[in-house]
């Protein structure tokens, strides 16, 4: 195997995936960059096009789209799940289209966790042996296969359902056994594809909310599939948008609402709450010789943290021009221009 510096943890360098008849014979007989309705023409689906992206360590990057945009198939490139017709992918450094099936297969027990919309529990074994199981198939010794998924159960909050069986379970409840079943190998990479999308709204409120909670404590890399925009704001560190499967824009959730990058895009974004979205930080210009001083005397700097709404009280109340931006230790990083918060806080172009 050939590794390559460890950073980012994910890389794919222009991603195809065709399906239809020979679809690597017919790739290689393409000339340029052929759009979606030219290759549905010739007889095949583009199910990805053309995609290169990168995702740091730690990073929650959410992809969204509508059905058939290509967001599933491009995480199952991203797992080799499916083989790509071109371009490669890069995990740690190692390009995963060149590992054998043996590598494959260690390289997913080791690194990789994956949970998806079909939870796929076990009917006859209970919540314990569910979230066990996959350390079974690595061949883990029995006493410590239980206390790891024991100590999984606890973490997704189903300490006392050890010994019941998924029938005995709520959809939430069974949803958080595949989560913590996913978490017992200790994966550095987690895939989900629209893991709440069966939920009612209130339990997909709840398990966004323990989502958030696991990712604080964990610290994973995270690819994150959904096909809805208020859960890729709550989520993401950065959203990527596909249409017919390439990727529209990736940015995060500030940049896309405030600066569309195309007319799809926009339609995505026109009606979200921006000043729910945006972050003052993200507003903020950067401060320039001897300002830091002069801002620190205008009066306490606003939390570049928090969001616009958050902070609208203040931005009425508060008529300077420019309003001091901190970090999080308290260090000014910015001036906060009044009138483009104000714009955004009201709806109007900023």
């Amino acid at each position: 195997m050939t590794r390559t510096s460890a950073e980012p943890v994910i890389l794919c360098e222009r991603i195809w995936k065709l399906f239809g008849d020979h679809p690597d014979r017919y790739f290689a007989s393409l000339t340029g960059t052929p759009d979606y309705e030219k290759i549905r023409g010739d007889g095949y689906i583009a199910a990805v096009r053309d995609v290169s992206l990168s995702i740091a360590k730690g990073e929650m990057l959410v992809i969204m789209g509508l059905s058939g945009s290509g967001k599933s198939t491009l995480v199952r490139c991203m797992c080799r799940l499916i083989e790509v017709t071109a371009g490669q992918v890069r995990v740690e450094g190692f390009d995963i289209g060149g590992l054998s099936e043996k590598a494959l297969i260690d390289l997913r027990r080791s690194k990789m966790g994956m949970v998806f919309q079909n939870f796929a529990l076990l009917p006859h074994r209970t919540v314990l042996q569910n979230v066990a199981f996959p350390l079974e198939m690595r061949g883990q010794d029995r006493v410590e296969r239980h206390d790891r998924a024991l100590e999984m159960v606890r973490l997704v909050g189903l300490e006392g359902r050890e010994e019941y069986f998924p029938r005995e379970l709520s959809g939430g409840q069974q949803q958080r056994v595949g989560i913590a079943r996913s978490l017992a190998i200790e994966p550095d990479i987690w895939f989900l594809d629209e893991p709440f999308s069966a939920l009612d709204p209130l339990i997909r409120r709840e398990m966004q909310d323990e989502f958030l909670r696991l990712q604080e404590l964990l610290g994973k890399t995270i690819v994150f599939i959904t096909h809805d925009f208020d859960e890729a704001l709550r989520l993401a560190d950065r959203i990527a948008i596909m249409r017919d499967g390439a990727i529209e824009q990736v940015d995060t959730p500030d940049r896309i609402v405030l600066e569309p990058a195309t007319d799809y895009v926009r339609k995505f974004t026109e009606d979200v709450e921006k000043a729910r979205v945006v972050h003052a930080t993200v507003l903020a210009r950067p401060l320039e010789d001897g300002e830091a001083s002069d801002a620190v005397r205008d009066g306490n700097p606003i939390p570049g943290d928090s969001t616009i709404l958050a902070l609208a009280r203040q931005l009425v109340n508060d008529h300077r021009e420019f309003i001091p931006v901190a970090d999080a230790n308290g260090a000014v990083t910015g001036l906060l221009p009044r009138t483009e918060a104000l714009a955004v806080l009201f709806g109007e172009q900023p």
